[in-house]
């Protein structure tokens, strides 16, 4: 069995030893996955394994094990694949058993022939999600991420910078020398063997998968592929993510951490355009009518590489400074959580402190942005969703740079966020709302397609008067909707389908707000700098980075404590509700009552 570090370099060869020893009897598979489990258990694992978030594709050796944190913004079809297949050498006649789990491309020694009728061979089933890196995530987490990495990583020797940095053109006169590059890529395969597995001669086309559509082609890529993330000036790989085991698990919009092999084989361009070729010799109407689809669902690996997940967890939170599971009897356990629990007090004092400052001096507004920054839906009755805290903060200044360093100030204090400026030409023209596309088959990401506990801030103070068109009413609804239900109903054309939602919306404007706010708050600024940029920048420079982490940690933990009313308070409520009624029974409603436990969790 491969030892010491080749299960990070080849994976593949781990798992071709438990295969080897197992056989067909399923059991190869679950050990090949406690086998990666106890390894990532291990002291600091984790951190020895390469992210796609922060190493460049171009260092990452293909079919190395590497990790991915994201989220799922599309999920396309189920795809077969040959789950064991068995080769016959040309020769001797002898047989030999393959996996292709874990793998886009069968591979065979020389003199070996992939046997389709073998009666040994089994078809398997995966899904593919379509995931990007986590939409707004904030500087301070990536940086974090990436001072915890402890990955060795060197430009790959046999995945050149070049292929990284290749525009589509390039892609293109490439696929026209399809024998120059299978030569190349034969010879890489001889330089190095996979782990166990010393295979020669030139890679053979594994898959056989679920529909048309999913067939890998690379068609004409002169026009920019889309990576199709959800909010503007994203950076990062997106990735088609292969799942094996448990994917009814997941769904869209979830946030994920996987861990897998990588898969950026450079041969699946030359496969896509001989099936492309040999489609449109069958049916050259049909060739147009999938083109679309098949460019959409198999970007070139270059661009858009494969992971072939092994494990695979959801995250509740994206917060590099605390544990990655905070459910409720881990919280109670865990000592990093229990050691902080202890000084919430202070730290929520300086926290209100600081945002005092950032609030030009208004406490009272400050207090609120604290109970808005930690609510959160924690259920649903029916379908109200409850937790949930608008804040519209009313009275910013007009034409003052005032929005967008308040904005600065909670992008340091919150995993993700981003900042929507609501502008009748930004209402008329952006698309928040995801649409599918039926011609690609692929869900179109839209601004509001975001994960749980991202916070958004709207923007009012830059809205003028003007004329919404059909689009801007929609988005304007969107947002309403967004805000009231914590859903979003995302376009199908011939139906709505709802995503619920958790997202904190807090609403900056010079009157009172056109959206709907659970709570709205008049800022009253005790002090207006004469340089707003330079009195921002002061505040943010003042505060140490252990205290200002401290806040991260606050913000984040408060969301997921368990949090239950005792009898004795649960009555002592009911007694206060039924006085207030009495006094004003026109103004007291059920809602005030809502509102007021929310204030008070």
């Amino acid at each position: 069995m491969p030892c010491g570090e080749d299960w990070l370099s080849h994976p593949l060869g781990i798992v071709q030893g438990f295969f080897a020893q197992n056989g067909v009897t399923p059991d190869w598979e679950k050990k090949v996955i406690d086998y990666f489990k106890e390894k990532l258990k291990e002291n600091n694992a984790p951190k020895w394994v390469p992210s796609l978030n922060e190493v460049p594709l171009h260092y990452l050796k293909p079919n190395s094990f590497v990790k991915f944190r994201c989220m799922i913004q599309d999920m396309f079809d189920p795809e077969f694949y040959m789950g064991v297949y068995e080769t016959v050498n040309q020769n001797t006649k002898a047989r030999v058993l393959h996996f292709g789990k874990y793998r886009d491309v069968a591979e065979c020694g020389p003199q070996q022939e992939l046997d389709l009728n073998s009666p040994r061979s089994t078809t398997s089933e995966r899904q593919t999600f379509y995931c990007v890196p986590v939409p707004g995530e904030s500087l301070w987490v990536k940086e974090a991420y990436v001072n915890a990495n402890q990955a060795r990583v060197s430009p790959s020797t046999s995945y050149t910078p070049s292929r990284h940095k290749r525009s589509y053109e390039d892609d293109e006169d490439m696929d026209l020398q399809p024998n120059k590059q299978k030569d190349q890529h034969s010879g890489a395969r001889q330089a190095g063997g996979l782990g166990g597995l010393h295979w020669r001669g030139e890679p053979k086309r594994l898959e056989t998968e679920a529909s048309s559509g999913q067939q890998l082609n690379s068609l004409n890529l002169s026009s920019p592929f889309d990576l199709n993330f959800p909010l503007p000036g994203e950076k990062g790989p997106a990735c088609l993510v292969k799942v094996y085991e448990d994917w009814d698990c997941f769904k869209v919009n979830d946030v994920l951490e996987l861990y897998g092999v990588l898969s950026v084989d450079p041969i699946l361009s030359i496969l896509n355009n001989e099936e492309r070729d040999a489609s449109a010799l069958l049916d050259p109407m049909e060739c147009t009518d999938m083109a679309e689809e098949q460019r959409v669902h198999s970007p070139p690996a270059s661009l858009v590489p494969r992971i072939h997940v092994i494990l695979a967890q959801k995250l509740q939170h994206i917060n590099p400074l605390l544990p990655t599971c905070l459910n409720k009897e881990e919280s109670r356990t865990c000592q990093f959580v229990s050691n902080f629990m202890s000084e919430l007090s202070p730290v929520r004092a300086e926290l209100l402190g600081f945002l005092t400052h950032a609030l030009l001096g208004d406490s009272l507004a400050a207090e609120y942005l604290i109970l808005h920054l930690i609510s959160t839906v924690y259920t649903r009755r029916d379908v109200l969703p409850l937790g949930k805290f608008t804040v519209n903060l009313s009275g910013c200044p007009q034409n003052s740079t005032f929005t967008e360093h308040l904005y600065r100030i909670i992008q340091h204090l919150v995993p993700a966020s981003f900042r929507l400026q609501m502008t009748i030409e930004n209402m008329n023209q952006l698309k928040l709302i995801p649409h599918k596309d039926y011609t690609a088959n692929r869900l179109v990401s839209g601004l509001l397609q975001l994960p749980n506990n991202t916070s958004l801030v709207i923007d009012e103070t830059l809205l003028e008067q003007g004329q919404l068109d059909t689009p801007g009413v929609h988005n304007v609804a969107a947002l309403s909707n967004l805000i009231t239900w914590q859903k979003v109903d995302y376009d199908f054309s011939y139906h709505q389908m709802e995503f619920p939602c958790n997202i904190n919306v807090l609403i900056t404007s010079e009157g009172r707000s056109l959206l709907p706010a659970d709570c709205q708050i008049h800022l009253q600024p005790q002090l207006i700098p004469p340089n707003m940029e330079e009195y921002m920048n002061g505040l943010l420079s003042a505060v140490l980075p252990s205290v200002l982490n401290k806040f991260r940690i606050y913000l984040t933990l408060l969301r997921f404590l368990d949090y239950n009313l005792s009898d004795d308070i649960t009555k002592a409520v009911e007694d206060d509700f039924v006085e207030m009624r009495k006094n004003d029974p026109q103004s007291i409603t059920a809602d005030d009552l809502h509102q007021l436990l929310v204030v008070a969790r």
